[in-house]
């Protein structure tokens, strides 16, 4: 099929009425449904013409921006050969800019075309919208070897104070000052926020009294959820305006890897009922057998020509119309999926590449999936940023205390070359993380050894068991001093080694202020005070520390800058000040280290010294004539020893 412009497919409104069009190959007919202002009662139900390019038309004069539709489709139906057609159910026009309600699931949604259900009073309406006009992208702000600040848009601002109450929880809420003075206190380069499209509950959720708030379950590629932006598109416009006039950039988590129609008992919304076998991967010779390489039930075939063009329709309609920066790809592996495995070239991948819309976007890969082949880590194109989890697990391996771990961390301290250098590229592509939205929280991983999912109703047996975490001698919350002093200890630490790593840095909104999940790991359906970020309970000092860090890291591009550390720029020396010799390297109680760094153009050195022992240590290191050491993450002298469990930063300074 041919990539055609922006508007080809969907609902668009013209001087004298809607055009609405729609791809499918396997259908023998489509219908056009109107419906009343409320979305309750179908008022026009009118057959559409197949046209070129398996594309089924019709034209509503005097229709107008507002008027609520959705499809029918006819066809085979026959789950066992992949075909759903089902003209009882309502289907979602994938090309849809805004729905009038959230998905709710109902069982019915997923009833067999025998039981003739008509499934429109359980399904949004979509709502024919007129775009901005103009192209509102402009060059991205960020860049990489910034901050990454990943955002639960509903969770974020649920508790916070400062905020209307009819207000919070939504995308519009992160254009508060409020919330931009923080951001501006931490040194956020970018939020990222995760998936702002609209979502449906997996269906075993309703049954637990659980909502899915992470929005990972993607029914509408285009449509905003309207939980979180009743204002459509255009609140994410003027929040995305806003943000940029603070100078911070925005990237959309987009799921692009499955639909949530999950598996062959799962709901007909959408692309199921359009043409399932376009859509979704099957097993090779078995068309009944959806693939699952996305561990949802379905997997997109990104390697259609018309799930390929709406994921980039879906790209270029964020840029064009809101003036986002970027994308992060969740299991992004998917996107480049062929018959027999990945391919880093993918045509989707070329074709954002040629794009020019898309071309300058920022583009992050988390590069997983559980398919055959499917952990891709430094496998992606040159222009993708990676999620890096070798960095995430070294860094808690280091902390925990396990033996043998100094080399892998001063790897990734350095921009992890091992994983991401190649012939010809001089940048480290890593996305550095201790903490994200899916596993602990930072502060949990110093606070729990074992995960605590009792609240997801499925017996603690969801999420991951391995977390690499500790509890500092007891599990989970305490009154107990010396252990709370231990773990704020850790937190510190382990945020004070992600500013000190090279290459671009993410942390997850509130593990700057030590929020806690209780030990849940998965905690994908708390849509409550378990996963609300409590902002009159925050650790300030914890803030403090990360606002500190933030400003050595700007103030210091050779900690910051994503191109790989080269031997003449960087030093690994003992504490005393001898350098790190093979069997410092190879000593499975190595504790302590310095990085010591310097850009050919900046005179200034500094110097990280990270302290993993019980024991305080003092630091020697020669100086350049004329020049001293001074303290610069603390207000400690230059000469006091380094705390146990502890990083220190040393900058250069010259004598007055």
């Amino acid at each position: 099929m041919s990539e055609g412009p922006l508007h080809r497919f969907g609902a668009v409104p013209q001087s004298d009425g809607v055009r609405f069009a729609l791809w499918t190959e396997r259908a023998t007919a489509a219908w056009l449904c109107l419906f009343d202002a409320a979305g309750e009662v179908e008022t026009d139900r009118i057959a559409m013409t197949r046209g070129a390019a398996d594309t089924f038309e019709a034209f509503v004069p005097r229709l107008a921006s507002g008027a609520r539709y959705g499809f029918r489709a006819d066809g085979p139906y026959d789950p066992t050969q992949g075909d759903w057609f089902d003209p009882a159910k309502l289907l979602m026009d994938p090309y849809a800019r805004a729905i009038d309600r959230p998905y709710r699931y109902d069982p019915r949604l997923a009833s067999p075309r025998a039981e003739a259900c008509d499934s429109a009073p359980m399904m949004p309406k979509a709502i024919v919208t007129d775009l901005p006009h103009g192209d509102l992208r402009t060059a991205p702000i960020f860049r990489p070897g910034g901050l990454v600040y990943e955002i639960n848009v509903r969770g974020f601002t649920q508790l916070h104070p400062d905020i209307d109450p009819a207000q919070r929880g939504t995308i519009g809420a992160l254009a508060h000052p409020a919330i931009i003075a923080h951001l501006h206190k931490i040194g956020v380069d970018a939020v990222e926020l995760m998936p702002v499209t609209a979502w449906i509950d997996e269906r075993h959720l309703p049954p637990l009294g659980l909502i899915n708030s992470w929005g990972y379950n993607p029914v509408s590629f285009m449509a905003l959820d309207p939980r979180l932006a009743p204002g459509g598109i255009v609140e994410l416009r003027d929040t995305v305006r806003a943000l940029h006039e603070a100078g911070i950039g925005v990237i959309l988590d987009v799921v692009f890897n499955h639909s949530g129609e999950s598996d062959r008992h799962g709901p007909t919304l959408s692309l199921r009922g359009i043409d399932n076998r376009a859509y979704f991967r099957t097993l090779r010779d078995e068309p009944g057998s959806l693939a699952n390489d996305s561990g949802c039930g379905n997997t997109l075939a990104c390697d259609h020509p018309a799930t390929r063009r709406l994921i980039l329709d879906s790209l270029r309609n964020f840029v064009a119309a809101a003036g986002v920066d970027g994308f992060r790809f969740d299991l992004a592996p998917i996107l480049g999926r062929v018959p027999d495995g990945f391919e880093p070239d993918a045509a989707l991948f070329r074709a954002i590449r040629a794009d020019p819309l898309l071309a300058d976007r920022i583009l992050i890969a988390e590069p997983w999936d559980i398919g055959p082949g499917g952990y891709q880590l430094g496998n992606f194109a040159p222009e993708f940023l990676e999620w890096n989890d070798r960095y995430r697990d070294d860094v808690r391996r280091f902390w925990r205390g396990d033996p043998y771990t100094i080399g892998d961390l001063a790897t990734r301290l350095a921009g992890s070359s091992d994983i991401f250098a190649r012939p010809g590229r001089t940048h480290s592509r890593s996305v550095n993380f201790i903490a994200a939205h899916d596993g602990f929280t930072l502060a949990d991983l110093a606070a729990y050894r074992h995960k605590h999912n009792e609240a997801n109703g499925e017996q603690n047996r969801d999420g991951h068991d391995d977390n690499l975490s500790w509890n500092n001698g007891f599990e989970g919350a305490t009154a107990d001093p010396t252990v709370i002093a231990a773990r704020r200890r850790d937190l510190r630490a382990l945020l004070a080694t992600l500013f000190a790593s090279r290459g671009t840095i993410m942390l997850t909104a509130g593990d700057e202020f030590g929020r806690s999940q209780q030990g849940n790991n998965n905690a994908y359906a708390q849509d409550n005070a378990l996963s609300w970020l409590d902002w009159s309970g925050r650790d300030q000092d914890l803030e403090a520390h990360v606002a500190r860090l933030s400003r050595i890291r700007r103030d210091h591009p050779a900690l910051a800058d994503p191109l790989f550390v080269s031997p003449d720029e960087v030093d690994w020396l003992n504490f005393d000040g001898r350098p790190f010799e093979e069997g410092d390297w190879h000593d499975p109680a190595t504790s302590r280290i310095v990085m010591l760094v310097q850009l050919p153009e900046q005179p200034a050195r500094i110097a990280v010294a990270i302290n993993r022992a019980a024991e305080s240590a003092a630091v020697s290191i020669a100086c350049t004539e004329g020049r001293r050491w001074v303290r610069i993450d603390a207000e400690v002298d230059a000469n006091a020893p380094v705390e146990p469990r502890s990083v220190a930063y040393f900058a250069e300074e010259d004598i007055a």
